[in-house]
């Protein structure tokens, strides 16, 4: 089971790094990795099991964040802003397209990799289309808006050794780019 100490933070260089790709058809020691990825978001959205581990809670995770520099992450989201539950496992995702427009989470983001809070707004497409495969090495394509799309790229960033204060404006931090959707 995935906890908080297997969690690298910020400063260690597989933050920095680009994720390796990875082989199709998948391992078994992958899909292992994404399964203990994705039970570790449910357990850390499950109040007792997080405080029992001492969880943070978490919505999506990329395998560099547990020192596994391989482009795999996972996302579990409880409600989405329609009533639905997101839950995904993605192996070598990509961003195809994506709107001009913005978006931004009007509380900032944060990071289970980031324990310090990092006040700013960091502004995102507000949708975007993703090219991946699936944990047992399906193709997978979808398109994402709002605060789904948000956190897939904050993940799909890690994969690429970007981390989302990246984007912060440095001059003015909470300046809110023309056009741009907030999401609460």
């Amino acid at each position: 089971m995935i906890t908080m100490e297997n969690i690298i933070r910020d400063g260690h260089e597989t933050l920095r790094k680009k994720a390796d790709e990875v082989a199709i058809p998948v391992s078994k020691e992958d899909q292992e990795t994404l399964n203990e990825m994705l039970e570790f978001l449910k357990n850390s959205q499950d109040e007792e099991l997080a405080k029992k581990y001492g969880l943070r809670s978490g919505v999506g995770l990329a395998a560099p964040q547990i020192n596994v520099s391989k482009k795999m992450l996972a996302v579990y989201i409880q409600d989405d802003g329609k009533g639905n539950k997101l839950e995904l496992q993605l192996i070598n995702p990509k961003i195809v397209s994506h709107s001009v427009q913005k978006a931004y989470l009007n509380g900032g983001e944060g990071c289970l990799s980031v324990d310090e809070s990092i006040p700013g707004l960091v502004h995102r497409n507000f949708k975007v289309t993703i090219e991946a495969f699936d944990i047992e090495g399906n193709p997978f394509k979808k398109r994402f808006k709002g605060y789904p799309a948000i956190v897939l790229q904050h993940e799909i960033d890690h994969l690429n050794g970007i981390m989302f204060y990246d984007y912060i404006n440095e001059e003015d931090p909470f300046k809110v780019v023309d056009d741009a959707v907030e999401i609460n």
